[in-house]
């Protein structure tokens, strides 16, 4: 165990700094000024020529990237050009939110998923299948950006039954965890079904059956306990995506977190900023990669990792 997890975050160091450069090659190259953007665009000469210098923006981009570099390996992620705040600071107080919500939409989409893939397992070729499979389909055919303002039209607009956006109540959290989790019970529903029918085809399921095991049990005991792999796969893998469709969600519906502070960042070209967010995104999902392949010994005790 111990040589894999140090295999393994040896590897994430190629990868983090690919990550890092890449992010801050793009946001060098995108067209904008950011200390045009903090003074406006009738500043002076010389007041511009003085902020950017105070900002270390005049200094070449191989100059800035070592700096920006060495301030990840030492965690001193810089500070925003617009609040003048620390970005880990700024990250710290946006993250609760994001993971809050993040949390709620994973929980949404198992609760509807397993059971949706289960009884589509269970009833294969059935109209119930095939009601369970078009409902799964949809679920992955829609945007978050169409959904999203779609449920806020009916359910705040029009009914008055949810707040449209904000965070402070289990209301706020109703439409966008919906939002964002919609589409990983689709893709959830479709694995676990998939999995389930497979073992179900299996002999020691029958065996089960044979010896009076219920036909619940040897479902559920059984045939879905075999087929978690697959299922924690894609329950890690879709986490790092829950984080990134969360930058759209939380637009639409106002909400306080990493995502909504992202687009802001990129709105003003606050360079450290939208840098940390990306950072983030980007650790998380190394990370969550790793505890997936921790959970499979978990899961299946057969398999090891030396």
């Amino acid at each position: 165990m111990t040589h894999f997890l140090v295999r393994r975050l040896l590897l994430t160091i190629p990868v983090l700094l690919g990550v890092t450069t890449l992010v801050f090659s793009l946001i060098h190259l995108v067209p904008g000024d950011p200390v045009q953007a903090m003074l406006g665009e009738s500043a002076a000469p010389q007041d511009v020529a003085e902020l950017r210098g105070r900002l270390g923006l005049d200094r070449p981009l191989y100059a800035q990237y070592g700096a920006f570099l060495k301030g990840v390996v030492t965690g001193n992620w810089g500070t925003s050009l617009r609040t003048n705040q620390a970005v880990t600071s700024a990250i710290a107080e946006r993250m609760p939110a994001t993971v809050e919500l993040a949390a709620v939409a994973m929980a949404v989409a198992m609760l509807v998923a397993i059971p949706l893939g289960i009884i589509a397992a269970v009833n294969a070729g059935s109209s119930v299948d095939h009601v369970a499979t078009t409902v799964a389909l949809v679920g992955i055919s829609v945007p978050g950006f169409w959904l999203g303002p779609l449920l806020a039209i009916v359910f705040s607009v029009v009914l008055g039954w949810l707040p449209v956006s904000g965070r402070g109540t289990l209301a706020h959290l109703v439409l966008p965890a919906i939002t964002l989790g919609a589409p990983l019970a689709a893709v959830l529903a479709r694995v676990t079904r998939a999995s389930v029918v497979e073992e179900l085809r299996e002999l020691y399921v029958l065996v089960a059956r044979a010896r009076g095991v219920s036909h619940a049990r040897a479902v559920v005991r059984h045939a879905f306990r075999n087929s978690l792999i697959p299922v924690v796969t894609v329950l890690g893998l879709q986490f790092g995506a829950v984080l990134t469709g969360a930058v759209i969600t939380e637009t639409i519906f106002s909400w306080p977190g990493v995502g909504r502070l992202l687009i802001q960042s990129i709105s003003f070209r606050d360079y450290p900023l939208v840098q940390g967010c990306i950072l983030l995104i980007a650790v998380t999902y190394v990370a969550m990669n790793l505890l997936t392949d921790l959970m499979y010994g978990l899961v299946d005790p057969r398999i090891r990792y030396d």
